[in-house]
């Protein structure tokens, strides 16, 4: 059954839609957009998937303090000087949105991430060149043989972008495989028939969602995002039963996005002793993209051989 969009949700849709403009606006219905931020000094910035960031237009203080108040309200939320940071959803497609006010910054900015309305293949990326043509072999390879991927990169390199186009592999050599997936803000879009896809709550974790994801019957678990000590319940899962699955985690280099997971482990409140050979155990590659100037690079593809000593073993692929 749908839920009826109240009369206020429909009022605050309507003001947002209005306070952003018709740049803003223009630049959210384009299915290639993956971002949209203002800066301090008005300028619009707009991030297309696959391209370089480009200039697209302004947007006065005062407009872009009525869009951060509409959405604080939306949110049952007041920003002020004194609090002066809101994030949250942008209703009704769920765009996320973080804007903040002086006196952390010289004037209102906020950036809106785009849920994706359309995916690339591993093909795609080929063509683009993102990754070369051995690189996307290996990788639906390894979706094939069920193997666990960690994609690491920065803020903003297309870790999101690329989890997707695996999901989109995973369809193609598996289509009868009951995905289970697990964001903080909705952006994964999953492409197969059976699957479920989970969010955060204020009252509900990542560590809560990945135990219960166990009692979903999931044949393989995808975290958007691993962030916390939810990272040793999502290891013990891959190495139980649950193969195939992918997450994302922020680091600069493959190998760093392990030692990335073994902080993350270690503040668990069950952490082993040595996590090193747990976190070689249940990762099998490690994909780390990058953003470049010439756009997005798969950087690295690496098989992990193993932890021992507390040290990684790593191959490059």
């Amino acid at each position: 059954m749908l839920v009826q969009e109240s009369e206020f949700e429909q009022r605050t849709r309507d003001k947002l839609r209005r306070d952003l403009g018709p740049i803003i606006s223009a630049a959210m219905a384009d299915p290639l957009t993956v971002e949209i931020m203002l800066n301090p000094d008005g300028t619009l910035w707009q991030e297309r998937l696959g391209e370089p960031m480009r200039e697209i237009g302004s947007l006065a203080p005062h407009w872009a303090e009525a869009v951060i108040n509409t959405l604080a309200s939306h949110l049952d939320r007041e920003v002020s000087r004194v609090s002066p940071m809101v994030e949250g959803e942008l209703p009704p497609d769920g765009a996320r949105f973080a804007g903040q006010v002086p006196p952390i910054v010289s004037a209102p900015t906020f950036s809106i991430r785009v849920p994706a309305v359309r995916s690339l293949s591993l093909g795609q990326y080929v063509m683009q060149g993102v990754m070369t043509q051995e690189q996307r072999v290996i990788l639906e390879e390894a979706v094939a043989a069920r193997e666990n991927i960690l994609v690491v990169g920065g803020t903003g390199s297309g870790k999101t972008t690329l989890v997707n186009a695996l999901i989109a592999a995973i369809v193609d050599s598996a289509p009868n495989d009951r995905l289970v997936l697990i964001e903080d803000t909705r952006e994964i879009q999953c492409s197969a028939q059976n699957f479920v896809q989970y969010r955060v709550a204020p009252t509900v974790g990542m560590t809560e969602l990945l135990r219960t994801t166990l009692r979903m019957r999931p044949d393989r678990i995808l975290v958007g995002e691993v962030r916390g000590p939810e990272a040793l319940d999502l290891l013990m899962a891959w190495n139980t039963g649950h193969a195939g699955g992918i997450a994302t985690v922020h680091a600069n280099d493959a190998v760093s996005g392990l030692l990335r997971l073994e902080m993350l482990v270690s503040m668990h409140r069950h952490a082993p002793a040595r996590p090193a050979p747990l976190i070689a155990e249940a990762v099998d590659i490690i994909v780390h993209i990058e953003r470049t100037p010439k756009g997005r690079r798969v950087k690295q593809l690496c098989r992990v051989l193993g932890g021992e000593g507390g040290v990684y073993q790593t191959c490059t692929l």
